[in-house]
């Protein structure tokens, strides 16, 4: 991988923890082979909270599956059920035409590409490439590069909808890459999402995404100070996120990923903030919409607040729990 690209993940990577042109072996006839062949094994790398329920949902609609992840853990359940597991990614991408990544960092996802034993050692002429991860649009847009210099085709494809989504098969793709690849990436991404949407060139995915993450984290931080407010102000938590739902104040933070224990069943906040979306994780995706409004001189004032929590919060010792601990993380908090 070029100089450029691993300084650019790098510097992703160390704050926490396109335009392409269609290759001109990736020809229609090579996607509409892609698409008639669609119970031929699919590679799958990453098992994390996300990945896990994604692949099991492709398990679910007749793919055979070629596994890897880092931790040989998480592969355990799908090698139980009959699925393959490989030992890095090269090994995925000789028995696999068809990839999905589902990384934590840009970082991650480069080496996942371009390491030592990533899948650009062993990729085929035609594969699919598809990156669910969240990571910076231009590290997507460099790995394109590099993925069609091997005659492969590379579509970003970021998730929303949480765990919960990823279970019931509701996720959002947001889906960047050259149009003409998009049907043969809808096949597979209808499988683990109700909602699969082409945003344009390699890099839109993430630009999507990163801009739902920012507004995600605003809305949270936003449903946890009010809650906090109301309790403080002898309100009953059930009764005062029924008036915000029936309300103008209503949002996703509070009518489905509710912060309060106890107000929910069935989120991270009902069962001491476990699983779901990490707080590191979502520090993130905030430190790339900063970059990625530092680039364009858009004004994020809220964005970077949300930043600011986000990392305090992770010094603080909440980097391991889900995001919808920012209210736990106010409650305790003397200085706010």
């Amino acid at each position: 991988m070029a100089a450029s690209l691993r300084l650019r993940g790098a510097a992703s990577g160390l704050r926490f923890w396109s335009r392409r042109q269609r290759p001109a072996v990736a020809s229609l006839a090579v996607v509409c082979s892609r698409s008639m062949a669609s119970k031929t094994p699919v590679g799958f790398i990453g098992l994390g909270n996300m990945g896990n329920p994604m692949a099991k949902n492709l398990m679910k609609h007749g793919y055979p599956l070629i596994i890897y992840d880092v931790f040989p853990d998480a592969c355990k359940e799908f090698q139980d059920a009959g699925e393959q597991v490989v030992s890095c990614p090269a090994d995925v991408a000789e028995k696999a035409d068809r990839i999905i990544t589902m990384l934590p960092t840009s970082m991650n996802a480069i080496e996942a590409y371009s390491g030592a034993n990533g899948i650009l050692k062993k990729v085929k002429k035609g594969s699919l490439l598809i990156d669910s991860s969240t990571i910076d649009p231009a590290v997507s847009k460099e790995l394109a590069k590099e993925v069609e210099k091997m005659g492969a085709v590379f579509m970003d494809a970021p998730v929303s909808g949480g765990v919960g989504a990823a279970r019931s098969r509701n996720l959002t793709f947001m889906v960047g890459g050259v149009e003409d690849e998009f049907a043969a990436a809808q096949e597979l991404l209808g499988c683990m999402g109700s909602n699969v949407v082409y945003c344009g060139a390699v890099g839109t995915g993430q630009a999507a995404k990163i801009c739902n993450n920012m507004l995600l984290a605003i809305s949270m931080i936003g449903t946890a100070e009010a809650m906090n407010l109301g309790i403080r102000l002898g309100l009953d938590p059930k009764l005062l996120a029924k008036i915000l739902n029936m309300s103008s104040g209503r949002c996703w933070s509070s009518d489905t990923y509710n912060p309060v224990p106890g107000v929910m069943d069935g989120v991270p906040s009902a069962n001491n903030y476990q699983g779901g979306f990490g707080a590191t994780l979502m520090a993130k995706d905030l430190g790339l919409a900063q970059d990625s409004a530092t680039n364009t001189k858009s004004p994020i004032l809220l964005g970077s607040l949300a930043h600011q929590i986000y990392r305090m919060m992770c010094a603080k010792g909440y980097s391991k729990k889900d995001f919808s601990s920012v209210f736990q993380f106010l409650r305790e908090e003397e200085t706010f």
